[in-house]
């Protein structure tokens, strides 16, 4: 049997602070919304925008680190698979439901740069550390804990 691909990788910035909810297990499942934008000229030579929101969810320990440190306007590196669900609402109509599933992420721009307010250092980055390196493979797992700007972690 063969095997297809599901992989997605997006650049953008939240369009609101992280929403984070726990299942009755305590895991934490984090809800992002990310904007992406492509620019284009049209026919006229004039320059058009498009804006794409997507609805990234994000899992575990993965979560509490996004809902840690990430703020309305944070740039972020997301990358997992997508993921298409339906549910009947209380009057019988079916809702349908994009979500790209969060497996790693990466924290873009300088501390403090298109970062919404919070308690953790400047215009809401980490407070006061250096920015470790990017992590690949799994030596994410290595990691501190308490270093929120690599992971690679998966709970899927």
């Amino acid at each position: 049997m063969s095997r297809g691909i599901n992989k997605v990788i997006l650049v953008g910035n939240l369009g609101n602070d992280p929403d984070t909810k726990y299942t009755q297990g305590g895991m934490a499942i984090v809800t992002l919304s990310l904007a992406t934008t492509s620019v284009r000229k049209n026919k006229d030579g004039e320059v058009q925008e498009r804006t794409e929101w997507h609805r990234c969810k994000a899992f575990g320990k993965t979560g509490e680190i996004i809902a840690e440190y990430a703020r309305k306007g944070s740039q972020l590196y997301v990358e997992g698979s997508i993921r298409y669900d339906k549910f009947t609402d209380k009057e019988g109509v079916e809702k349908y439901f994009t979500d790209i599933i969060v497996d790693q992420f990466q924290f873009l721009g300088g501390r403090g740069e298109g970062q919404g307010g919070g308690n953790g250092g400047a215009r809401g980055g980490a407070p006061n550390r250096q920015r470790p390196a990017p992590v690949t493979g799994n030596a994410a797992d290595e990691l501190d804990d308490d270093i929120p700007f690599a992971t690679n972690r998966s709970v899927w």
